[in-house]
C-alpha cells in the first residue's frame, strides 16, 4: 500500500535506496522462494505464488488494497511444511492485470481460480482462506456466497464500519495516473503504509516497496490501479456479515486505528455465533508487518484449532 503525499514523511526515505538490515528469521524465511505462475482469469492475467507440497491442506493467502502476493512471502514459508499454500495478487494490483472494472464475483472467481491452480484441494479437502484487510471482502463474500466450497475464512484486521460510519472509499484520483519516478531510489523514498502508521520493521517496508514498483519507458510508478475504486462494486459488506455459512474466525491488531471497540462490537453483532475471535497485540492494522512472527503464532493457532 503506497501513496505519493509529499505532506507525508517516507518510511524509507534514510535509507536513500539502500535495504535497511533484516534479522535472520526474515532473510531464512524470503529465501524460501516461491514457484511463481500466472493464471488467466477472466481475460486477465492474475499473479500466483506458491509453496509447499501438493496434496497438504489448501491455504490460501489474500492481499489488502494496492498491495501485492508477496505481502505475505515471509509470511506463508512458516506454513509450508503443513500446508500446501498459495497467495495471488489481485487484479488491478501487483503484478496482475488491470480491469476496466472491478466486482465481488470476479474477485471470487479469481479466488476459485487459485485455488485450482494451485491443486489447494489435491488432498481431498476444501481450501481455509486468509484474507487482510480489503482482501477479507472478497473473503467475507465467499464465506456468505461460496461458503459450500471452503472449509472456512479468517478476516486478518478486516474493517466493516456501522453503516453511518462506513468508509466509501479513496477519492477518485484526477485522472492523471499513477506518479512516476526517475529511479528506483527515488520511488522507494514514496512509499509509506495506507492508512498511514507507524512502521519499526522497516526491512519488510523495503521489501513490499521493492515488489510495489514496476519500470516503464517513463520511470518507475506503481503496480495498482490508480481507478480500481471508480469501478468497484460489491454488495453492503455489513448484510454480509449475517450471510457467513462456513467456520470464520475475526483477527485483529490490538492496537489497530482502524478496528474499534465500535467497529468490533458492530462486526460481531452482525456475524453468525461461534466466530472465533484473536487480537493480535502490539499490532497496528498492517499486522503482518508490525508483528510478523505475532502473525504467524495467531494463525498457527487458529488453523490448530480449527472447528
Amino acid at each position: 500500500m503506497a501513496d505519493d503525499q509529499a505532506a507525508t514523511a517516507s518510511l524509507l526515505a534514510p535509507f536513500q535506496g539502500a535495504p535497511p538490515p533484516a534479522p535472520a528469521w526474515f532473510d531464512a524465511a524470503i529465501a524460501q522462494v516461491p514457484e511463481r505462475t500466472t493464471i488467466t482469469v477472466e481475460g486477465a492475467n492474475i499473479e500466483l505464488l506458491t509453496w509447499g507440497e501438493v496434496g497438504k491442506p489448501g491455504l490460501l493467502l489474500l492481499h489488502g488494497n494496492g498491495a501485492h502476493a508477496d505481502w505475505w512471502s515471509f509470511i506463508a514459508p512458516f506454513f509450508a511444511k503443513d500446508w500446501r499454500v498459495a497467495a495471488i495478487s489481485w487484479s488491478g494490483m501487483g503484478g496482475s492485470d488491470w480491469r476496466p472494472a472491478y466486482s465481488a464475483e470476479l474477485f471470487a472467481t479469481e479466488i476459485f481460480a487459485a485455488v485450482e491452480a494451485a491443486q489447494l484441494e489435491a488432498g481431498g479437502v476444501k481450501p481455509l482462506v486468509v484474507g487482510h484487510s480489503f482482501g477479507g471482502f472478497p473473503t467475507l463474500y465467499c464465506a456468505a456466497r461460496h461458503a459450500e466450497r471452503l472449509r472456512g475464512a479468517i478476516l486478518l484486521d478486516t474493517t466493516i464500519q456501522p453503516p453511518e460510519k462506513r468508509w466509501k472509499g479513496p477519492p477518485p484520483r484526477s485522472g492523471k495516473g499513477a506518479p512516476v519516478y526517475a529511479t528506483l531510489e527515488e520511488a522507494l523514498t514514496r512509499f509509506r503504509l495506507a492508512p498511514p502508521q507507524p512502521c519499526e520493521n522497516l526491512y519488510i517496508a523495503d521489501f513490499i516497496a521493492r515488489r510495489s514498483l514496476k519500470e516503464t519507458a517513463e520511470g518507475w510508478t506503481w503496480k495498482f490501479d490508480p481507478d480500481l475504486w471508480r469501478n468497484f462494486k460489491m454488495p453492503d459488506l455489513g448484510d454480509l456479515l449475517p450471510e457467513i455459512a462456513c467456520p470464520t474466525a475475526l483477527a485483529w491488531g490490538e492496537r489497530s486505528n482502524l478496528m474499534t471497540d465500535e467497529t468490533l462490537n458492530y462486526m460481531v453483532g452482525r456475524m453468525p455465533e461461534g466466530v472465533l475471535k484473536l487480537a493480535i497485540p502490539d499490532a497496528d492494522h498492517h499486522v503482518m508487518v508490525d508483528q510478523p512472527l505475532a502473525c504467524v503464532a495467531g494463525l498457527r493457532g487458529l488453523l490448530a484449532n480449527w472447528p
